[in-house]
C-alpha cells in the first residue's frame, strides 16, 4: 500500500506576537525615545542634537515693526474708535443774522424816509380842503409814489425777514452759527414791530409838519 504523498513545501507556522514599542510618536524608528517619556534613554538620540542658545535670535540692529501708517482718512479717529468732533461752518447763522438786519433796519429805513413824505404831502393837502368827518383818500395821490415806496419796503421786508427767521432756527438746529442764528432770530421777529412804530412815528410827524400844527 503506498504512502501518501506529502507537501514539497509546507505551510510555515506564524510568529509570535509581540507589542509594539512604547517609544512615542514621531520618533524615528531604531531610536530612543526623547526624554520624559517610557523608555527614554538617558543619552540624547542621535540626529536630534539641540540647537545652541541664540540661534534663532535676530540679527543685530534688527527692530519690531512700530505699525503701519495711519491713512489720511483715520487720522480724524480718536481713542474707541470714536470720530473727532468736526468743526463746522458758522456762515448759515451769520448769513442769516445780516438778512434779519437788512430786513429789520433796511425796511425800516425805507418806510420812515416813505412814511414822512406821505404824512407831509397828506397834511398839506388836508389842510388846504375843508374839514370833513370823513377821511378822503384822495388826499394821498400827490404821493402816491412815496406810497408806492412804503409799500414795497413793508413786503420786501417781510419777505427778507422771514428768510432770516428760518435760517436762523436751521442754523441754531445743526449748530452752524448757533449764536449768529439766535440773534438772527429775535431780530427777525422784531422787525414787524420796529417796522410799525417807525411808520406811525413818521407819519404822525409827517403830518404834524404838512398841516403846520407842530409850527
Amino acid at each position: 500500500m503506498s504512502q501518501p504523498d506529502t507537501p514539497q513545501n509546507p505551510p510555515a507556522q506564524p510568529a509570535e506576537w509581540a507589542p509594539p514599542s512604547a517609544a512615542p510618536f514621531g520618533t524615528p524608528t531604531g531610536e530612543a525615545p526623547a526624554p520624559g517619556y517610557p523608555g527614554a534613554a538617558a543619552a540624547t538620540p542621535q540626529g536630534w542634537a539641540t540647537p545652541p542658545a541664540g540661534a534663532y535670535a535676530p540679527p543685530p540692529g534688527y527692530a519690531p515693526p512700530a505699525g503701519y501708517p495711519v491713512p489720511p482718512a483715520a487720522a480724524s479717529v480718536i481713542a474707541y474708535g470714536a470720530p473727532a468732533p468736526v468743526k463746522r461752518s458758522g456762515a448759515l447763522g451769520i448769513v442769516a443774522l445780516a438778512l434779519a438786519l437788512v430786513a429789520t433796519i433796511g425796511a425800516s429805513l425805507l418806510a420812515a424816509i416813505a412814511s414822512f413824505n406821505i404824512g407831509l404831502g397828506a397834511g398839506r393837502e388836508i389842510s388846504s380842503r375843508p374839514f370833513t368827518g370823513d377821511f378822503d383818500w384822495s388826499v394821498l395821490t400827490p404821493v402816491r409814489d412815496w406810497v408806492l415806496m412804503g409799500e414795497v419796503s413793508f413786503w420786501v421786508g417781510t419777505a427778507i425777514g422771514v428768510w432770516a427767521l428760518v435760517q436762523g432756527i436751521i442754523a441754531v438746529v445743526k449748530g452752524r452759527g448757533r449764536g449768529a442764528g439766535i440773534a438772527a432770530v429775535v431780530i427777525a421777529a422784531l422787525g414787524p414791530i420796529a417796522f410799525g412804530a417807525v411808520v406811525q412815528g413818521f407819519l404822525t410827524a409827517g403830518l404834524a409838519a404838512g398841516t403846520g400844527i407842530g409850527g
